[in-house]
């Protein structure tokens, strides 16, 4: 199968966050979708497991998601989803957020709206959990577009600067080079948390 097929579907980029016990977190997903003509309340997200902010949703049964516009800079894409909320806190000093009232935050810049949501169900996609959910709440904040994820690839993604050494294996979603002649087939990228299927020789 040519996994790039899949790249070719319509994905949105968001950031998603979460209250736990008084700390925050977030990270970057690209499922975010209202699900039911008949009731507009109904949503769902798609997270990774491997993300803080998916343990943290799972206890608190609450999130908010910021829709991220076309002007979003490298850096919030960086910041959210490049490090992990288990040893990094990735609202210290992060000043362009305001707080909703269910209590969490969403991003106050680059963010054309925000919606805050109660989890209905979950259901288990093996490497992800989808969260059925009931929004609460949401603000249009900007009217400038919101940025897919093939608009990031084109526009904001810096491109591959890698130095190509035989042997090694790029990550086609963030350019995370695993340098090693077998890449191991549980592996999982440190940075954005793809499988090996989004890895490419070099």
């Amino acid at each position: 199968m040519d996994n790039s097929a899949l790249f070719k579907l319509g994905y949105g980029l968001y950031v998603l966050t979460a209250n736990e016990n008084g700390r925050d977190n977030g990270c970057i997903i690209n499922t975010a979708m209202q699900i039911s003509s008949s009731n507009l309340s109904i949503g769902a997200i798609a997270v990774n497991k491997q993300n803080y902010t998916h343990d943290m949703i799972l206890k608190t049964k609450k999130f908010n998601i910021s829709i991220l516009t076309t002007e979003t800079p490298f850096e919030v894409f960086k910041h959210f989803g490049f490090n992990s909320g288990t040893s990094y806190d990735k609202f210290a000093g992060y000043t362009d957020i305001a707080r909703s009232e269910n209590g969490i935050t969403y991003l106050t810049k680059h963010t054309n709206a925000f919606l805050s949501f109660d989890v209905l169900d979950t259901m288990d996609f093996d490497s992800h959990t989808m969260f059925k959910s009931n929004i609460m709440d949401g603000k249009v904040l900007d009217s400038k577009d919101s940025v897919t994820y093939a608009y990031y690839h084109q526009n904001i993604k810096p491109k591959s600067e890698f130095v190509k050494k035989s042997g090694g294996h790029r990550c086609v979603i963030c350019n995370y080079v695993y340098e090693g002649d077998v890449l191991p087939l549980d592996f999982i990228c440190p940075i954005c948390k793809h499988g090996i299927s989004d890895f490419v020789k070099i």
